[in-house]
């Protein structure tokens, strides 16, 4: 037996590899947690292009202007990176099913009074 948290570590489709996944029945939005590890996975490969850039611009320093171009793309690929990481996926419109009564009018005309008596 494996030493803590196999229970809570198991995959998602039971003990069994042959049974299959559970079928998602909502239009319930990612968790915070999953949202939070694409958006560092993001940020991560955005920021990972910028070294190479650096290192080829050193490369390439004889041609001046492929090394003033790879300079340029590397230096504003922080702030892209921030923006894209900070960026929370938007929410999903949903249209609202509400009952909807239609009118109704006041009968006129001369109907006929019951009068007790």
């Amino acid at each position: 037996m494996e030493a803590g948290g196999g229970a809570v570590n198991a995959p998602a489709h039971g003990p069994e590899p042959r049974e299959p996944a559970p079928v998602l029945i909502t239009e319930a939005a990612p968790s915070y947690e999953d949202q939070l590890a694409k958006r560092k996975r993001k940020y991560i490969i955005m920021m990972s292009f910028r070294i190479p850039c650096l290192i080829l611009a050193g490369i390439f320093y004889q041609t001046w202007w492929l090394a003033l171009a790879l300079i340029a793309i590397s230096i504003p690929l922080p702030w892209i990176a921030v923006l894209v990481a900070n960026d929370r996926p938007p929410r999903k419109s949903e249209s609202v099913n509400r009952y909807q009564a239609e009118p109704t009018r006041i009968e006129g005309g001369n109907h006929q009074v019951i009068e007790g008596g």
